[in-house]
């Protein structure tokens, strides 16, 4: 979400001309023509190709921004604070993996420049590329707030960066050139084998969400570059985007004068259109205050969906998940979508009430919960015998009071959305001691392991990364004992609550069994001085594919 803040006259002048919001049944955005029920259509701007992402400049001095602006809430009323009736607090033996890479990624002590923009949090993020054209063995990319940099996925060296988003558009001019607002996502498309980096535009309007797609499966090569306009008035933050069969999706938190929460906004780019370098369609369709952030699925392994098959989403309801499914056509200009379905699970509290409690040693500051919403990626997997899962991961009060609490990450898989509103396979809430866990991010390997990734903090734990796992024999809705990625030594302190705002839990197209999480840690104690980590590990049961 954004926390990049600018010069109070421009947040004025942003804020003025955000006073409306558009909303079915309203008038469109700028340049937007409705087409179908409900649906918005417009076409992305086309920029041409950038220079090679290995001849941008990489010096920190390249990248600017500034200090956080406060959390932007999707979620409705927390509602009363009651104890986890799921919680896992015994495990069995620590989940057996072989590991990989384990170095720091962009951040203060890394081993590349300082936090490149001054922000927080860093929306930390990454995705796994497949192999080189070369045949060489292929690249990490990891995105953070303002800059992106490419590592080996054999040594974890950095091969190219941290380079600033914003540098990728240089020499077209505009906003998507002049403003490196952050909220970025990176992508690895393994069916066209090419990478999706995008960013918005907000520090000037209209506002942009900029998109680039690499010609190759070389992160270092040069991009295709596209930007869609989304108009004055309506704020898009925090966008998700996730790969279908025919479309990128993605997904906004729609805010009135950057304040209010004026519902979900979820669109369609067309995919073809994005890889082959011409001018792109999109679908959108708004949605009202009553709907909570939502996330689409976004594709793993290399078994499709059927032909057709319209894309799963899910957000957070009472007690439950919604469901819904999109069925973008180009042709015909329409988003056609389904739902909401609920689907009840277990009963639970949003973590810190959807705000700040998540205790540190040696400090009486707390941290953001990012509670309030399901947490990035809603993984899909289509299995060899059929089977189709979807995996997601939110945070949730265990024990305790806002003051003094113990979170846990709740975790779900449905299984076959595809017969029509997808089965609770199995739901767990990870907890096994007195420490809180949040900042999750879930995937499955090809064997239907499960790996989860996350925060990990208390009053006598500093911030930390750890994961746990599962496979099928384990019982249902249990993890493994967890892994350490990086045993954190110093606090966040002073006022500054946000962190993380997500994190990545990757799987590797190559062999469709090795894991890739990263996730944020501090160097010291402090405020803005955040530092990142990358990891890679197989569990060990990963060898046939189910």
């Amino acid at each position: 979400m954004r926390r990049l803040v600018i010069a109070s006259s421009t947040i004025a002048a942003i804020l003025a001309v955000a006073a409306s919001v558009f909303a079915f049944g309203g008038a469109p955005r700028a340049g937007a023509t409705p087409s179908g029920t409900g649906t918005e259509r417009s076409t992305g701007t086309y920029y041409g190709v950038s220079r090679p992402v290995r001849d941008l400049p990489s010096s920190a001095t390249a990248f600017h921004g500034s200090p956080d602006r406060p959390l932007l809430s999707p979620g409705q009323e927390a509602g009363p604070q009651l104890p986890d009736p799921i919680t896992q607090t015994t495990t069995g033996p620590q989940v057996s993996v072989t590991n990989g890479v384990n170095v720091n990624g962009i951040g203060d002590t890394s081993n590349t420049p300082a936090n490149p923009c001054n922000c927080a949090p860093p929306d930390t993020n990454g995705a796994v590329g497949g192999n080189l054209p070369n045949g060489t063995a292929g690249q990490y990319v990891q995105i953070v707030n303002t800059a992106f940099g490419v590592y080996s996925k054999s040594t974890g060296a950095l091969v190219s960066g941290p380079t600033a988003i914003n540098s990728l558009w240089a020499g077209f001019g505009g906003a998507c050139q002049t403003n490196n607002d952050g909220d970025p996502v990176v992508q690895y498309d393994q069916q066209a084998n090419v990478w999706i980096i995008t960013q918005f535009s907000v520090s000037t309007t209209p506002f942009l969400q900029c998109v680039a797609v690499s010609t190759s499966s070389d992160a270092t090569g040069t991009y295709h570059l596209y930007s869609f306009n989304y108009g004055n008035t309506a704020f898009p933050d925090y966008p998700k985007l996730s790969v279908w069969t025919n479309a990128y999706m993605i997904t906004f938190n729609i805010f009135n004068n950057g304040q209010t929460f004026a519902g979900p906004l979820v669109c369609a780019w067309d995919r073809s259109a994005m890889i082959s370098g011409t001018a792109p369609t999109q679908l959108c369709h708004q949605f009202g205050t009553s709907v909570n952030s939502i996330l689409t699925a976004d594709i793993d392994g290399s078994n499709l969906p059927a032909a057709g098959e319209a894309v799963p989403a899910l957000s957070l309801g009472s007690n439950a998940l919604n469901y819904y499914t999109f069925s973008p056509n180009f042709t015909a200009g329409t988003l056609g979508f389904t739902g909401p379905v609920s689907i009840p699970v277990a009963s639970f509290s949003q973590a810190c009430g959807g705000g700040s409690c998540i205790t540190q040693p040696g400090t009486s500051n707390k941290l953001d919960s990012l509670a309030d919403r399901l947490m990035y990626r809603l993984a899909y997997r289509k299995f060899n015998n059929g089977t189709e899962s979807l995996v997601v991961t939110h945070s949730v009060l265990v024990s305790g009071n806002k003051h003094s609490q113990v979170d846990g990450v709740r975790w779900y898989e449905l299984r076959n959305p595809s017969a029509g509103t997808p089965t609770l396979f199995q739901q767990g809430t990870f907890s096994p001691d007195s420490s809180s866990r949040w900042m999750g991010s879930i995937s499955m390997d090809k064997s239907g392991d499960i790996a989860l990734g996350y925060s990990v903090s208390s009053g006598s734990v500093f911030p930390s990364i750890r994961y746990t796992g599962r496979i099928p024999t384990d019982a249902a809705g249990t993890m493994e004992a967890e892994n350490s990625i990086f045993a954190g030594s110093f606090s966040q302190t002073g006022t500054l609550h946000r962190w993380g705002d997500y994190s990545a839990m990757q799987i590797d197209p190559v062999d469709d069994c090795t894991f890739w999480y990263t996730n944020e840690y501090l160097p010291a104690n402090g405020s803005f001085n955040w530092a990142t980590r990358i990891a890679s590990f197989k569990l060990s049961n990963c060898s046939v594919a189910l």
